[in-house]
């Protein structure tokens, strides 16, 4: 898949979710390829050159984590949402998923004392008595959402099979909106993509600027990506640039 460094990314710092699609490509022996992989992407945000959206990146405060555990080919996809929650909240983590194996730096930050780790999945596939709804201030600990990226079956099969994860409780989410997600198909509407829920974690903890933020972002992303798909023209004036406009901060 051919990604240039655009102009607008020159002075882009790589995120979490970027270091680990450089991590995943170096350990590679054949090339991924995605859908449009003769596309020539901008390195800082994959969308289609024409359609750079580095420019766009939110600048917003937030005191919450995320820590998002992708399954193998999540950091490679160009539509992968997890890639915008890690530019938008500074705090935040991305490992590799696998069955056998578990990162000793993905242990270390679930073991950090100043985290109170959350694992955000519904409550149907958990025991009732580690199953929470509110997100609550405990004294010297900022909330960490871990999030598993990944296709819904693949998620089901990541969260049975990480025992790591057992002991952490589990915040069930209710949204009150079908997802508005466009990017990839799925038959349930009720299932949001990974920044969609994101966003849902950053409202429960209070962070209504870094949640509206990463909402804007994600509109800005997915009409750019539509609009580079179907070869038409981006308008920097649409209603969802307008929403994002507030939040966007020139990089140094």
């Amino acid at each position: 898949m051919p990604y240039i460094r655009s102009a607008n990314s020159s002075s882009r710092p790589p995120n979490a979710v970027a270091r680990l699609r450089h991590d995943r490509l170096a350990r590679s022996s054949k090339p991924f390829v995605a859908r449009g992989s003769r596309v020539q992407r901008c390195e800082g945000c994959r969308l289609a050159l024409p359609h750079c959206f580095c420019e766009w990146r939110p600048a917003v405060e937030c005191a919450a984590g995320m820590c998002l555990i992708m399954h193998d080919v999540e950091p490679l996809k160009p539509s992968n949402t997890g890639w915008l929650i890690a530019d938008v909240v500074s705090d935040s983590f991305a490992f590799g998923w696998s069955r056998t194996d578990v990162d000793d730096a993905l242990l270390a930050v679930l073991s950090d004392p100043q985290w109170q780790p959350y694992l955000v999945f519904p409550a149907e596939y958990s025991a009732p008595e580690r199953v929470v709804q509110t997100v609550e201030p405990v004294q010297g600990k900022r909330p960490l959402f871990v999030l598993l990226d990944a296709t819904w079956t693949e998620a089901r099969k990541m969260f049975r099979k990480s025992p790591y994860l057992d002991s952490l409780p589990v915040l069930s989410l209710s949204p009150e909106e079908l997802s508005r997600y466009r990017l990839r198909r799925s038959t349930r509407g009720e299932h949001l993509c990974t920044a969609e829920v994101a966003a849902l974690c950053l409202e429960l903890a209070r962070e209504e600027r870094a949640a509206v933020a990463l909402d804007a972002y994600l509109d800005v992303f997915s009409e750019r990506y539509l609009n580079a798909k179907q070869n038409r023209q981006t308008d920097p004036f649409s209603a969802a640039h307008q929403r994002l406009q507030p939040f966007v901060a020139a990089f140094p």
